[in-house]
C-alpha cells in the first residue's frame, strides 16, 4: 500500500511539475474528510527518491530474514538508508530512517483514531456477512454499505423483524407491504389485494449468491492511481469503497440493481428476473466474501443466509467461487490448493444445510472455476495504470512484487512459470468435474440442481465481436478480477443457457407487469 501511495505522489509531482510536497498537498485535497489521515502519513519524500526506498525506510515494509527484498523498481545503486531529504522540498535535510518512529504505529489504516470505529464496523460485517446496521435483526437494512442494502434487498421497515424482502405476503399484504416488493394495498375496483391479483401463482423466486470477490465485484478505480485522470472527483466514492469492503455488488453480475458508475453497464441475474416477474422487486442476497483462499461456504451460510422455509419464496443460489479454491499467495502454492476430496466433502455440506434452510421449489446452480491462464496471456507485458505514465511497470512486475511479499491474490496463474499456470488449470479443471458430478448425481427434497463452466471463452468472443480487446474484461488495478464489462456481458450468456437448458429455473413470466408499472406510475413511483 505504502509503495503505490508514494508513486501515485511521485508520479502527480511529475505530472504538475511541483514539488513532491505540493504534489502531497494535492492528493490530499482530492481525498475527502477524514481519509484524509492516510494521506498525511508520509511527511516529506524527496523528489526523485524510490518508491521503495521511501516505504522501507518508514518502516512500512520491511525484509523479512531468509526472505527476498520485495521492491517494484529496480533498486538504487546506493544504499538504501543512505538517502537524504532534499531541503527544497521538506525545509531542513536528515536521514528520512530517522523520521521513521513517528510511523511505526501506523502500520495499519485501522489504528488512525479517525478511522479506527469504520474499522471495527468493518471487521464486524466482513466476519459475519450481516448488515451492521440492523435495527430489527432480521439480516436486512435502509443503509446501503456495510453490507447493506448494497448487498442484499433494502428492509422496508426496519423495526419489524417480520417485514423483509423474500417473504410470501403477509395475508396478500392487504395493510401493508410484508415483503418489501412495493405492491400492497386493496383494489378499489374490486376489493382484491394487489399482492393477490398480480403476484398468486407467479414463481416469485429471489437470488443468493454465495460468492467469492469476483462475485463481490471486487474493483479498486484505475484513476485512483492514473494522475493524467486525477481530480477531487476521482476521490468522491472512497467513503463508499471503503465501507463496502471495495466490493461493488451494487453493480456486479447476479446481484447488480444501479447503474454502474465504474464504468461498462450494469445487467444482472437479479435485474433480469425481476423484469421477467415485477413481484420479484427486491429480492437479492450477495453473500459473497474477499480472500485469497479457499472458502468454506457452510461455515458461513449459517450466519449469513436469511431465508426461511417455511415462511419465505423459493430462491435461486448460483454457488459461484471461481478461484479461491485454486489460488492463494503461498510460495508452495500447489499444497496450499483445494483438492477434489475437500472439495467433495466442502460443497455437499453446504448442499445439505441449504437442503434444510431453502423452501421447497428452490433451485441452486454451481458455477465452475474459470481458466486463469486468460489473464497472464492478456496483461503480463501490458502497462499497470502505475506504469502507463513512465512506461516503466508492467503487470509482469506488479504480480512478481506481490508474490514476493506472499500477498498475490493468485500465485499459481499471476506467474510467468507456465508449467504452475498450467498445473493451476488443471486443478481448477479437476474442481469443475466434482462440481459436474454432484450436480448429475446428487438429488435434494427442496431444490434441483445445475452445473455451468464460468462463461469466460464465451464472454471473449462476444466481447471480441463488440470491437473489445480481452484485457478490457480485467480489472485494471489488480489484474485479476472481472471488470464491470465481463460481468454484464456474463450475465447475458448466463440468461441465455438457463432460458435453453433449463426455463423452470426463471420462472414464468408475469403477465401483468406493464399493470404494476402503470399502477406505480400513477402513484408516483412509490
Amino acid at each position: 500500500g505504502c509503495v503505490l501511495v508514494v508513486s501515485v505522489i511521485e508520479q502527480l509531482a511529475q505530472w504538475h511539475n511541483s514539488t513532491v510536497k505540493a504534489a502531497m498537498e494535492r492528493l490530499c485535497n482530492y481525498i475527502p474528510g477524514k481519509y484524509q489521515i492516510m494521506c498525511h502519513m508520509l511527511c516529506c519524500i524527496a523528489r526523485k527518491m524510490n518508491a521503495d526506498v521511501v516505504c522501507h525506510s518508514l518502516k512500512l515494509c520491511k525484509q523479512d530474514p531468509g526472505q527476498p527484498l520485495c521492491h517494484l523498481y529496480p533498486p538504487p545503486k546506493v544504499s538504501w538508508f543512505s538517502t537524504f531529504f532534499k531541503t527544497t522540498d521538506c525545509g531542513t535535510s536528515f536521514k528520512l530512517e530517522l523520521n521513521s518512529s513517528y510511523f511505526m504505529g501506523f502500520s495499519s489504516i485501522c489504528t488512525f483514531p479517525l478511522l479506527a470505529n469504520l474499522c471495527e464496523k468493518i471487521k464486524y460485517v466482513m466476519r459475519n456477512k450481516l448488515p451492521f446496521e440492523d435495527f430489527d435483526g432480521d439480516k436486512f437494512s435502509t443503509f446501503p454499505t456495510l453490507r447493506g442494502y448494497h448487498w442484499r434487498g433494502r428492509d422496508c421497515n426496519d423495526k419489524n423483524t417480520t417485514v423483509y424482502p423474500g417473504r410470501r405476503p403477509d395475508n396478500w399484504d392487504a395493510k401493508s407491504d410484508s415483503n418489501c416488493n412495493g405492491i400492497w394495498g386493496v383494489d378499489p375496483k374490486d376489493g382484491i389485494p394487489y399482492e393477490e391479483k398480480f403476484c398468486k401463482g407467479a414463481d416469485s423466486q429471489g437470488v443468493v449468491l454465495l460468492g467469492d470477490s469476483a462475485g463481490a465485484h471486487f474493483h479498486i478505480p484505475p484513476e485512483w492511481m492514473t494522475v493524467t485522470r486525477m481530480s477531487a472527483k476521482s476521490f468522491a466514492n472512497l467513503p463508499m469503497a471503503f465501507s463496502n469492503e471495495f466490493d461493488w455488488p451494487q453493480f456486479s453480475e447476479i446481484t447488480g440493481f444501479l447503474n454502474s458508475t465504474i464504468g461498462g453497464w450494469t445487467d444482472s441475474l437479479y435485474l433480469r428476473l425481476r423484469k421477467r416477474n415485477r413481484c420479484n422487486h427486491r429480492d437479492l442476497q450477495n453473500i459473497s466474501q474477499n480472500a485469497c483462499f479457499h472458502i468454506n461456504i457452510a461455515a458461513y451460510l449459517s450466519f449469513s443466509l436469511a431465508r426461511n422455509q417455511l415462511l419465505d419464496n423459493p430462491a435461486i443460489v448460483i454457488c459461484a467461487t471461481i478461484g479461491n479454491d485454486v489460488c492463494n499467495g503461498n510460495r508452495d502454492t500447489l499444497a496450499h490448493m483445494t483438492t477434489p476430496k475437500e472439495m467433495l466433502s466442502n460443497v455437499m455440506q453446504a448442499l445439505r444445510y441449504l437442503d434444510t434452510r431453502l423452501p421447497n421449489g428452490s433451485h441452486v446452480i454451481l458455477t465452475g472455476l474459470v481458466d486463469g491462464r486468460f489473464l497472464w496471456d492478456n496483461l503480463h507485458d501490458r502497462y499497470h495504470p502505475l506504469g502507463q505514465l513512465n512506461s516503466d511497470v508492467t503487470y509482469s512486475q506488479i504480480y512478481s512484487f506481490l508474490d514476493c511479499l506472499q500477498v498475490s491474490p493468485c500465485s499459481g496463474w499471476l506467474t510467468p512459470n507456465e508449467t504452475l499456470r498450467n498445473l493451476t488449470s488443471e486443478r481448477a479443471l479437476q474442481l469443475s468435474n466434482v462440481l459436474k458430478e454432484i450436480a448429475r448425481s446428487e438429488k435434494f427434497a427442496n431444490f434441483d440442481i445445475f452445473y455451468m463452466d464460468f462463461p469466460l471463452r464465451q464472454t471473449a468472443e462476444e466481447w471480441r465481436k463488440m470491437g473489445g480487446e480481452p484485457w478490457q474484461l480485467i480489472e485494471p488495478v489488480d489484474g485479476f478480477h472481472p471488470s464491470q464489462i465481463a460481468a454484464a456481458l456474463g450475465t447475458s450468456i448466463t440468461w441465455q443457457k438457463a432460458l435453453h437448458e433449463w426455463p423452470q429455473v426463471l420462472g414464468k413470466e408475469n403477465p401483468f407487469n406493464d399493470q404494476i408499472e402503470a399502477i406505480f406510475k400513477d402513484q408516483g413511483g412509490h
